[in-house]
């Protein structure tokens, strides 16, 4: 598949999906807790629900999401990235897709689900000018009760960016177009009140 020119594809440079994991590995290895988003979106749907993990990465959410009973499909671009994810074993479905050139016709996007995740930044390193669609196609996978959990970065102190492309009021009107309400939105994966500040996690639910 040609990778379109998102954010990240033009900041990774061919990235490294074993050496990305590794990371997490030693962090987890030295007390860190590392499945905070997965905890965070296990306490939002019923166990076993259908969880969409887009921009999965290497994988680590999804995964989590799995081991604690949810049937989860990872989605992602990055070749590198997924191959890291592939390699685990567990009963994950992995797609090789961009987000806005998914195919929702073929399983296993052809099924809702209760719950879609776009951690680590996910929004803002889409491709310039493709968010609005991005979200529309992800509201469309969404059952009439689902949810959208997105956490992204507002200040490059939060991106790995030298500026920040989305800000939260434009993320709300894109959700708004697609008949997505704004229903809770934290500081942190661990529920912190959010203030104003440089990074935020919110969920949106079908109207």
């Amino acid at each position: 598949m040609a990778e379109r020119s998102t954010r990240w594809s033009q900041i990774s440079h061919a990235s490294d999906g074993t050496k990305y994991a590794s990371s997490f590995d030693s962090l987890e290895a030295n007390g860190v807790d590392v499945h905070g988003e997965a905890r965070f979106c296990a306490s939002l749907v019923e166990p076993g629900s259908r969880i969409l993990d887009a921009g999965c990465g290497t994988g680590r959410v999804a995964r989590q999401l799995d081991d604690w009973g949810f049937e989860c499909v990872g989605v992602d671009s990055d070749e590198s990235m997924l191959q890291e994810a592939l390699r685990s074993a567990s009963g994950v479905d992995w797609l090789l897709a961009d987000l806005a050139e998914m195919d929702l016709s073929e399983p296993p996007l052809s099924s809702p689900f209760d719950l879609i995740v776009a951690a680590g930044n996910v929004i803002p390193l889409l491709a310039e000018s493709t968010e609005h669609a991005v979200i529309g196609t992800l509201a469309t996978l969404l059952l009439p009760t689902g949810l959208l959990v997105a956490g992204f970065g507002l200040h490059p102190d939060t991106l790995p960016l030298d500026w920040a492309p989305v800000d939260l009021p434009s993320y709300d009107r894109w959700c708004a177009d697609h008949e997505l309400e704004l229903i809770d939105r934290f500081a942190t994966w661990d529920r912190a009140p959010y203030r104003d500040g440089d990074y935020a996690v919110s969920v949106h639910r079908r109207r």
